[in-house]
């Protein structure tokens, strides 16, 4: 099992800047599914992985967007070790993203994350 201090999800590990999120958008690909949209980026000599939440306004309430962005950032930190090293990633929830539990949000971030060959 894992170290509990590795599996902390820093801000470092996160993106936040627009520039980096655009960069992503621009130079990266994307693999699109029901309830997410995942984009990546590879970018030589970062490091470790660092992941990015977009979630919009159209999720309804700010309540709701919050519990979506949780979960995202919950899945991505239990998976961060089996990420592969330099790659910037963002997760965009789509609509239906709202009404999804956490489950279904983890297997779409599995699948998306298998078919943009990002896993280890």
């Amino acid at each position: 099992m894992p170290e509990a201090r590795s599996l902390f999800f820093p801000k470092t590990r996160r993106l936040v800047r627009d520039f980096d999120f655009e960069r992503v958008k621009r130079e990266g690909w994307t693999k699109r599914g029901k309830l997410i949209m995942l984009g990546a980026l590879e970018v030589k000599g970062s490091g470790v992985p660092r992941a990015g939440f977009v979630v919009s306004r159209r999720l309804r309430s700010a309540v709701v967007r919050n519990r979506v962005r949780r979960r995202l950032r919950e899945i991505v930190r239990t998976h961060q070790l089996n990420l592969r090293d330099d790659i910037w990633i963002v997760l965009i929830a789509r609509g239906a993203a709202a009404t999804a539990g956490y489950r279904a949000l983890e297997d779409e971030w599995l699948r998306l994350a298998k078919r943009a060959s990002i896993l280890l």
